[in-house]
Formats: structure tokens, sequence, C-alpha cells
């Protein structure tokens, strides 16, 4: 099932992460210690400074010049420079690894990629760790229409039928509420 994406309140913000899988992996990225919502309008925000969204020419930028690019207010991020270092080293795996076709992370091979190793390539990309990884295939199972075989155990409860965990769960400002009150409630349960 590919479910229009409603992820960050912005129709124009949205359609890049739609129409972009680079765009939807890049704002992954950036989701962390940073609102959900603006970590994935961040492609938007340098589609604007660079006339489009390209992984190429973000790749072919001069590092020094996309740093400029993503820390121009408003940021990319709240740390901006050093996510810009990350955006453009993502643009680079994806390039070298998958000639520069993201859906190769999940499509890639003979025969198709199962969970196991689409997980294990996430969490090869730079900036992706386990628990990014296993959102990002949640995300995709639950609002991309990529389900590779065990795509929802490999996700954890990620992959939960009705949960709301994280932005693989946001389809609207309602869910986003629903998200953001879980990750309050879950980060007082630790203190």
């Amino acid at each position: 099932m590919l479910r229009q994406l409603r992820l960050t309140g912005d129709p124009a913000a949205d359609k890049i992460l739609n129409d972009d899988p680079f765009a939807l992996l890049t704002g992954m990225l950036l989701d962390q210690q940073f609102a959900m919502e603006h970590a994935f309008a961040g492609p938007w925000k340098l589609a604007t400074r660079m006339d489009g969204f390209d992984l190429r020419r973000i790749a072919g930028t001069d590092l020094d010049a996309f740093i400029e690019l993503c820390v121009t207010k408003p940021a990319i991020h709240r740390y901006g420079g050093s996510m810009g270092r990350r955006v453009h080293e993502l643009a680079h795996h994806i390039l070298d690894h998958y000639d520069g076709e993201t859906t190769g992370l999940w499509t890639a091979g003979r025969p198709k990629p199962d969970a196991a190793e689409v997980l294990k390539r996430l969490k090869a990309l730079p900036g992706f760790g386990e628990q990014k990884s296993r959102i990002f295939l949640a995300l995709l199972g639950k609002q991309r229409g990529v389900q590779p075989k065990s795509w929802r155990e490999v996700a954890g409860p990620y992959g939960d039928r009705g949960s709301r965990r994280s932005i693989a769960d946001v389809v609207d400002s309602k869910t986003l509420a629903e998200v953001r009150a879980f990750k309050k409630a879950a980060k007082a349960a630790i203190e």
C-alpha cells in the first residue's frame, strides 16, 4: 500500500518526500534531537536553496558549500553543520553502493532482499543506527508499500499495527500528536 506521506504538515515539503526516496531517507537521517516534522522538512529547505532536490547534485557540491546551504537560516537541523556533512556522506554512499538509486537499498539483488538484509543495508548508512534503521523499515512497510519478507518482525515494535511510536505511524496531525505523546511518556518513564 502506497500512502501519501503527510509527515511535515506542509504539502510542498511532503511532496518532495513522496516523489524522491532519497529525500525520505534524508528526512529520516535528520530525525534525531529535532522535531520530527522539521527533520522531514529538511529536504524541502535544501530544494529551495539548490533549485530542486537531487542526490547527484548534493554529492557533487563542494562539502563546505553544501554545509553552508544546510546552516543557512532556517537551518535544516539544529546541528545544521554536522547533519549537512552526514547528508553529503549519505548521498555519496547511495552513489557508491547503489549507483545513485536509493530504492536499491530494498530492491537490489537476486533474489530481492528480505527484511533482515534491508535492515543490514540501512544500518550501514552514515548516521543510521539500529533504532533509526528499524523505524525507517517500518515507515517503508507501513506507508510506502515496501514490505520485504518478515518486515514487521524485523522492524520490531515499530512494525506493530496500530502503534504510535515513531514517524512510521504519522499520517496526519492527530497521529503526530499521538506519537509525540508516546515519546514524551517513554522519556518520562526513563527519568
